[in-house]
């Protein structure tokens, strides 16, 4: 019989888990919805790319500062108390909308204020999340957080098909009730943060919160600078978060542009990428990879995500399909390796430090590409735009990844 220590479904790691669904299968619902509501209001791919650059600028400065201020301060209560927020913000906005008081500006201010509660609630979950995971079960774990976020996706054609024919309003009062369930779930969660304890040891004498919140703040970056490996690894993700900055701005757009019901053509397309997700999750929790093999995996993945990403879209649509597919079950495989690696390896009182740096750089490379996005469609077709910048992609994996094999490879294929 299996020792009770050794086993991933413990009381805590079930409420995060738990909670984690009620409160994104809630957020996709609207997400979609709200993009395709400023698409149908605007009718400008460049104002469209505003909007989304709006939710994204606050989180490159915020999982910074939030990153060192977590690493002192309950991660749990964080997490719950965002959720509270998040409930009434929603609350709120649903109220305005139904009032018929919606604006673009409107929009953006809340889209804006939810990036920075995000941000925040990103870098204390995937903080805390390592903490309530038991021994020699990171990649079962991070597989399950994988098919999550995944399946999550599901709830996309329901979203379209509710604004298209009843609107957004009940959309956003079910987003405020699955975040205020979410919220009073995680309240239960019980783990002891034991790196608050160690990290008032290393506090300076004589300086205030905020000289504090600096001097760990500086030593994040130190630490960041000092892992070659991680930094490796990082550099490369802002690359990649660059294609994923292009191609946010760019899909939605192409698609309703060339199609007829150009959403739903969409969502076929990127139903078979979270199909591929969903059964790649699958697999990695039930089959553990060797570990001398997964440095070898995630690289050869990345290379083929980018080409497959670059050119997909010159393709018919059960072409298009067939590709996500692999796509995603590719994906699903890389993001499992590089998570449970490296949230493995960064020690309890630096994750909220390095979750915040990594945030911080993945952030600005989706803000990059959006901005990108938005100037090169005004003078380049959108297919071209995704070969472009997936071609860089694939050259920063081959320089980063490839090149820093003898830093990266130690942390992918390390015993977890």
């Amino acid at each position: 019989m299996k020792d009770a220590k050794n086993t991933l479904w413990t009381r805590d790691f079930t409420i995060i888990t738990v909670g984690s669904v009620v409160s994104m299968l809630g957020s996709s619902l609207s997400s979609f919805a709200m993009n395709l509501m400023v698409l149908d209001y605007t009718g400008s791919k460049l104002l469209y790319a505003i909007y989304i650059a709006m939710y994204t600028v606050p989180q490159v400065i915020v999982p910074i500062f939030s990153g060192a201020l977590l690493d002192r301060f309950s991660r749990k209560k964080t997490i719950y108390t965002l959720d509270f927020i998040s409930a009434g913000m929603y609350l709120a906005v649903a109220i305005v909308v139904y009032k018929g008081y919606f604006s673009f500006v409107l929009f953006a201010v809340f889209v804006f204020l939810l990036g920075c509660i995000s941000s925040m609630y990103n870098v204390a979950y995937e903080s805390l999340y390592p903490l309530l995971i038991s021994e020699g079960n990171y990649q079962k774990a991070y597989s399950i957080a994988s098919m999550l976020e995944t399946l999550t996706n599901v709830m996309i054609p329901i979203s379209a098909v509710v604004y298209r024919y009843v609107g957004i309003v009940p959309l956003f009062l079910i987003d405020t009730l699955s975040f205020f369930i979410a919220a009073v779930m995680e309240t239960r969660i019980k783990t002891d943060e034991e790196y608050i304890e160690t990290q008032k040891e290393t506090k300076a004498e004589g300086v205030s919160k905020t000289g504090q919140m600096l001097l760990d703040l500086k030593e994040g970056f130190k630490y960041l600078k000092e892992e070659k490996g991680l930094m490796r690894i990082s550099v490369y993700f802002f690359f990649s978060c660059i294609v994923g900055g292009v191609s946010s701005v760019i899909m939605l757009p192409y698609f309703r542009e060339n199609f007829d019901n150009g959403e739903f053509v969409y969502m076929m397309v990127g139903g078979m990428l979270v199909l591929g997700r969903a059964i790649g999750g699958g697999i990695h929790y039930k089959t553990v990879l060797p570990k001398e093999y997964r440095y070898k995996i995630a690289f050869a993945v990345y290379i083929m995500i980018g080409f497959i990403e670059g050119f997909y879209m010159y393709l018919p649509v059960a072409v298009m399909m067939a590709l996500m597919f692999v796509d995603g079950i590719s994906g699903v495989t890389s993001y499992t390796i590089r998570l449970s690696a490296t949230r493995s390896y960064v020690p309890d009182e630096k994750k909220g430090r390095f979750n915040g740096a990594f945030f911080m750089l993945m952030t600005v490379g989706s803000l990059v590409g959006e901005f990108l996005a938005g100037v090169m469609s005004l003078v380049l077709p959108d297919r071209a735009i995704m070969t472009i910048v997936c071609m860089v992609g694939v050259a920063s994996a081959v320089v980063l990844i490839g090149g820093g094999k003898k830093y990266v490879a130690p942390i992918y294929n390390r015993v977890q």
